[in-house]
């Protein structure tokens, strides 16, 4: 039997101070990620080792014995039943302020200590070698040593959406205290520097999604603004490729090839700020954003893009205010029935409503003259148009429809899914059942006068919930019966 060498042990601590336990969690990372890279680089020079390197993440734990009644206006920091709840973690320098929130409501709503030690799932040596850029896991057979002999690799039992999904099933008794694992996050973590091609340091508590590059140009004028402000609030915009820039006039080198999700940052201290990401089209690519953006635990994200008008009485140009949703996305069918409801967030819609009429400068009923609020569906055929219109057309006659589009079901649905506060505001740029389809020279217009405009109203229902207290904005429409005491 191959010998497992560790780092030294170390005995579980208990804390009644949230500061201090996450700077404990910070402790055990860095020692199991150390050890990892060390062992990893004197491997890959000596070649094939004799033990097998194996380190731990850190993990949190509390122990609860009383069915007390907790504060019952909060939707999160408390566990549902008695018992015991962990979770393990990783990136705690990330996650420092989420943690630190989230430790601090355990610990005061349970008036129980939580308990920080190594815990028993074995960190992956690719995620443990992620943040040292002079270390690059090499693929299989180039390492002159098989590789899953010496270091653990991700694991997909402990790397699902289990938790989130409800199908979670306890081990030993212990349940989750959060709702995804330190090796889902890492995954995630991994996927969103690939696809964004910028590092999840950079990202905002305040996610808009698009579906148009028109919307990156006007967002970097708005961030230029901003920064030549001293009172703006914002400190730094970030481009693709993890360019940063603090002087308003400062050039933005843009990389030849760009991702495929173009991402980009305008960054607050305190990560109150605003992320851009443009998805392209596709429900994909949107279940794609947001199943790894969730892990970051944002306070919002929104959906930002161009749709199909499907009433006469629509003009090119006007708003719609999603309330609710037809997914005929299929992208998530698998992971959220389409029999489940996605409703529509409150304090949500009445921010983008309050950020429309603020823009738009109209209110009450004139404001009606610019924006509808009904079903948005979404479908997974960007030619929908091309297909016989009698079923289609039924059933979004049916639905009650005022728009189309194919991504911003799979948003809301995902955002509901990960308990994430979600919202759509689109803006019409064809009516295809009433022949105004998009043609070049339509779209070119419409793009230059409106893009604008729309990004300002997205920006500015942000900003609105910014503002908002968390208890306020994370809903309890979006937790379950036995929700995990972490948001």
């Amino acid at each position: 039997m191959t010998k497992i060498t560790t780092p030294d042990p170390r005995d579980p601590e208990i804390f009644t101070d949230a500061a201090a336990a996450v700077a404990r969690l910070e402790e055990l990372y860095n020692e199991a990620t150390a050890f990892l890279c060390d062992s990893f680089a004197e491997a890959m020079e000596s070649g094939a080792p004799k033990v097998r390197y194996r380190a731990y993440y850190p993990e949190i734990r509390i122990r609860t014995a009383s069915y007390a009644h907790v504060d019952s206006r909060l939707s999160f920091g408390h566990v549902s039943e008695p018992g015991v709840h962990a979770t393990t973690v990783t990136r705690p320098d990330l996650f420092r302020s989420y943690l630190t929130q989230q430790i601090a409501l355990l610990i005061k709503n349970h008036n129980q200590p939580v308990t920080i030690g190594p815990s028993t799932t074995p960190m992956p040596v690719h995620f443990a070698v992620a943040g040292n850029p002079d270390l690059v896991v090499p693929h299989q057979g180039a390492a002159g040593f098989t590789l899953r002999d010496v270091f653990d690799v991700p694991d997909l039992t402990t790397t699902n959406d289990d938790i989130v999904n409800g199908v979670h099933e306890p081990l030993d008794g212990v349940g989750p205290l959060a709702l995804f694992t330190a090796q889902r996050i890492d995954y995630s973590l991994a996927r969103l520097a690939h696809y964004t091609a910028t590092d999840p340091d950079h990202f905002q508590n305040h996610v808009l999604f698009t579906n148009y590059q028109f919307y990156v140009s006007e967002f970097e004028n708005y961030a230029r603004a901003q920064l030549a402000d001293p009172n703006s609030g914002y400190t730094s915009f970030v481009s693709t490729g993890n360019v940063e820039i603090t002087d308003p006039d400062a050039p933005l080198e843009q990389p030849l090839k760009l991702p495929q999700m173009p991402t980009y940052h305008l960054k607050r201290a305190d990560g109150s700020g605003i992320t851009l990401v443009n998805i392209g089209v596709g429900p994909s690519n949107a279940k794609t954003a947001t199943d790894h953006i969730a892990v970051l635990r944002p306070h919002a994200w929104l959906m930002v893009g161009h749709c199909a008008g499907l009433r006469n009485t629509q003009a090119l140009g006007d708003f719609v205010l999603a309330h609710a949703y037809l997914r005929e996305d299929k992208v998530l069918d698998d992971d959220l029935p389409v029999w489940v409801p996605i409703p529509p967030l409150a304090e949500v819609q009445v921010a983008l409503e309050r950020a429309v009429a603020e823009v738009t400068e109209l209110e009450g009923y004139e404001l009606k003259r610019i924006m509808r609020t009904g079903t948005v569906a979404s479908v997974d055929n960007r030619n929908w148009e091309l297909r016989d219109q009698s079923g289609p057309v039924q059933r979004l006659s049916q639905s009650r429809a005022i728009a189309l589009d194919m991504e911003s079901a799979t948003i809301a649905a995902n955002g509901y899914r990960f308990r994430v506060p979600y919202g759509t505001l689109l803006c019409v740029s064809d009516k295809p059942l009433h022949g105004e389809l998009k043609l070049p020279g339509m779209a070119s217009e419409f793009y230059t006068t409106q893009v604008s405009r729309h990004l300002a109203i997205g920006i500015r229902a942000m900003e609105h919930l910014r503002g908002m207290p968390l208890e306020r904005l994370h809903s309890r429409k979006l937790r379950s019966f036995d929700e995990t005491a972490f948001l």
